[in-house]
């Protein structure tokens, strides 16, 4: 590897050990109203009255009627509300705001106000969803023919649920009434400039009338993309009734039930058979989107792009649907969409292989795609695809294809044992030409007369070390040492907009300008004086491009890739499964920092294994979260992180900083096809397994009617 991927010490790290870290629940409480919602009790309803009981001095109601701009969220669509209009669409849906400076009394006025609804039927299931936000299809080659000429047709159904962030920090943000009639707004958040434009829209003023400041961030993992964007309107416009600091911290309850998390899928595949390959796959995708859109076009659109997995397939038609529910919104998780439908195409090559008698691993490798192949979209492969080099670096460390085999044969016993693997990418960057038409991201360096230098961004740190890999890449081209490079929590009244922190573009894309832009600074470099360099996005010249209305041309300009094994035991008296190790193998170019990013590749993984087999979260017939406490909602905890191997597979991206891809999304996308296809395995081999995750209880009731 490079010599920036020495390990350094983080930034962050002292002040976060050291508990002196500033996070939006740490400010002082003097004259700050504390903020709770009014909540609707329904799923669908017409609100027909609020009765809210006189306040006490320094108490205040705000709804939609307080809003002075647009009640509308701007997210990709405006669909949102601020504060729910003359419906509600989901239970749990910020109906108003109590804001006041005694928590239990704000409490004792929500408990008081009465709420009349006129009830409408709800729709909770997919299946029976008539409202399609987004629909997106494309294809290629000649399908008639394809399934015309097959030899086997396979039709099978996959669906995932939901899997809520359960960052440290719960959602929290704060508004501040400054004395020039601006409004400063401050939080928990991973994109600054989304907030900024939310509530600059919210507000009904210019952009310099309001500035967002991100505080230290305890975690984000995709919830805390758009959802600020809604707090920070709501506290917002609360602050700006009550001309009073205005901050809202949720419960983990609250947090649990009522913001984002991935989007529950549905996805069905028709897959033609000849001579034993593969030669069309006819694929539907649907995604809950829960009540609004948020984030669900996005969200989609990955998933759908990665819907055949990293299998060269001639013939290919993929439909996908983002569907209306009255359930709480869904939103961005890491990996973006991707998870489901990976999670469905692994499992279905693996029964496609299993019916044909052959090894689900061999099956695999003869479709793999290659270097120069095309795309789902018709865009090209234009780097290399090292994954049959990390199969192989997973089968050194796990002895995988003799064991898959040996697991294949009859087995008796109380436990048995069964090893899955799984393959896949993760495209680094905004989907098509968005990095392009869209964010067109700017960066800039302020080196100061003392020779010390700022970083200028937007992007934010929530645990993935962009405090220290961005300096790092600064200090490197400017031959400075690293404590003469500094990166600060992003505020929009200082920094030029260079892009969310999300899909994995941070340190590719926005890591890249900083280098090009510290290479502009340092041959300008005068001693002594203060100094602006500048840098715009640009597009590398290779990339076809890509219409969205077409889906065709490069949908990223290049992967990430990823190979993961999972090995289990089964107890078939309890039902209980003991992971007897995980291994993965990925490939994010060249790392900046060692240790960094081998902490989010075993976390990401880890995070995938919760998916796979843990985290079950369901609503009840009326449309309510179930699961709302930890005691409900199971994740992995120390206890439960099985014998993890990680290897870094170095391929280098030379658009990216010294090589580095993005990185941070892909180490969740691969588990759950890894871990279910090894239950199967431990299972017999005879049951075809087709959701996730695959919990206790799932593994008891094969057990049970199987005879196991």
């Amino acid at each position: 590897m490079r010599p920036i991927s020495q390990s350094v010490v983080k930034k962050d790290h002292e002040p976060k050990i050291t508990g002196t870290s500033l996070y939006v629940g740490d400010y002082d409480n003097e004259g700050v109203l504390t903020g709770k919602f009014l909540r609707s009790k329904v799923a669908r309803a017409k609100l027909i009255s609020v009765k809210v009981p006189p306040l006490p001095e320094g108490y205040f109601y705000i709804d939609r009627n307080d809003v002075p701009g647009d009640n509308n969220v701007n997210i990709v669509m405006d669909d949102t509300p601020v504060y729910a209009r003359e419906t509600v669409e989901y239970i749990g849906e910020p109906i108003a705001m109590v804001a006041g400076p005694d928590g239990k009394k704000v409490d004792e006025i929500l408990s008081s106000i009465e709420v009349t609804y006129e009830e409408l039927t709800p729709v909770l299931d997919i299946r029976k969803s008539e409202t399609v936000f987004f629909d997106y299809e494309f294809g290629k080659g000649d399908m008639e023919k394809a399934f015309a000429e097959a030899d086997k047709i396979y039709t099978e159904e996959f669906t995932t649920g939901y899997q809520d962030q359960t960052y440290l920090e719960t959602q929290g943000m704060m508004a501040v009434p400054e004395k020039d009639g601006k409004m400063f707004v401050h939080g928990s958040l991973q994109c600054a400039y989304y907030v900024h434009g939310a509530v600059m829209r919210a507000l009904g003023c210019g952009p310099t009338d309001v500035h967002i400041l991100q505080d230290v961030t305890g975690g984000g993992f995709g919830g805390k993309e758009a959802f600020p964007s809604i707090l920070g309107c709501q506290v917002a416009v609360a602050a700006k009734k009550a001309n009073a600091p205005v901050r809202i911290i949720f419960d983990r309850r609250e947090d649990l039930e009522f913001t984002s998390k991935r989007h529950p899928s549905l996805c069905t595949y028709k897959v033609a058979v000849k001579d034993g390959k593969v030669t069309a796959m006819d694929i539907d995708v649907k995604f809950n989107s829960g009540a609004y859109t948020t984030l669900s076009a996005v969200v989609l659109q990955r998933g759908i792009i990665c819907a055949n997995g990293i299998y060269n397939v001639e013939n290919l038609h993929v439909r996908g649907r983002a569907l209306k529910t009255n359930t709480t919104p869904t939103g961005a998780y890491r990996g973006f969409g991707a998870p489901q439908t990976f999670f469905a195409v692994e499992m279905m090559m693996d029964h496609i292989a299993k019916d044909l008698g052959e090894d689900s691993l061999e099956f695999k490798e003869k479709h793999l795609v290659k270097q120069g192949d095309g795309t789902s979209t018709s865009g090209i492969y234009h780097f290399p695809v090292p994954v049959p080099d990390m199969i192989n670096e997973i089968d050194a460390v796990c002895d995988f294809r003799r064991k898959h085999k040996e697991y294949a044969l009859p087995q008796t016993g109380r436990y048995r044992k069964g090893i899955g693997m799984s393959m896949y990418f993760h495209g680094a960057g905004f989907t098509g030409s968005g990095e392009r038409d869209i964010i067109k991201a700017v960066c800039r360096l302020h080196k100061y007369p003392d020779g010390t230098v700022e970083i200028l961004a937007s992007n934010g740190e929530i645990g993935q070390g962009l405090r220290t890999t961005f300096p790092k890449i600064v200090a490197k081209e400017l031959n400075l040492p690293l404590e003469k490079v500094y990166y600060n929590h992003p505020d929009t009244a200082r920094v030029p907009d260079s892009g969310p922190t999300v899909a994995s573009r941070s340190l590719m894309v926005v890591g890249e300008l900083l280098r090009r832009c510290a290479i502009k600074l340092r041959e300008s470099w005068i001693d002594g004086e203060d100094q602006i360099a500048e840098e715009h996005f640009k597009e590398p010249d290779f990339v076809i491009p890509f219409y969205l209305d077409k889906f065709q041309g490069d949908a990223y300009p290049t992967y990430a890739w990823g190979v993961n094994a999972i090995e289990v035991e089964i107890d078939t008296y309890t039902g209980l499964t003991k992971i007897l190790g995980a291994y993965g193998s990925f490939d994010v170019g060249t790392p900046m920092d060692y240790n960094i990013v081998m902490g989010q590749m075993e976390g990401g993984f880890l995070q995938g294994i919760g998916y796979a087999s843990m985290e079950y979260m369901d609503y009840d017939s009326k449309g309510r979260i179930r699961n709302n406490s930890f005691s409900d909602y199971l994740i992995p905890t120390a206890a439960d992180v099985p014998n993890l191997k990680c290897m870094l597979h170095v391929e280098e991206y030379p658009d990216g900083p010294y090589g580095a891809k993005g990185a941070g999304e892909l180490p969740l996308v691969g588990a759950p096809g890894a871990y279910v296809e090894a239950m199967e395995q431990a299972l017999g081999g005879k049951v075809s397994l087709n959701h996730a995750p695959f919990t206790p209880e799932d593994t008891m009731k094969v057990i049970m009617k199987e005879g196991i």
